[in-house]
């Protein structure tokens, strides 16, 4: 799966893409791709990556409280 940096907008390959589902992990592996040569992995924080369109993640992905309901709704 492929994703967007939110500050330099290079393209990210997401190696585990387990972890980016999962709401109780705040980073995920992956790796840039830019330039001709492999990059190497790394780690990314979700809040810093986007879909290619722009759109955030899901918040199901990023937030572990995502299904506790909020006063006044």
């Amino acid at each position: 799966m492929f994703l967007r940096h939110k500050t330099n907008h290079d393209i990210v390959e997401i190696l585990d893409v387990d972890a980016l589902f999962d709401p109780f992990k705040s980073r995920v592996a992956g790796r840039y791709h830019a330039g001709e040569e492999m990059q190497e992995p790394a780690m990314f924080k979700k809040p810093e990556l986007v879909f290619l369109s722009g759109e955030l993640l899901p918040r199901c992905w990023v937030d572990v409280h995502y299904r506790d309901t909020t006063a006044g709704s």
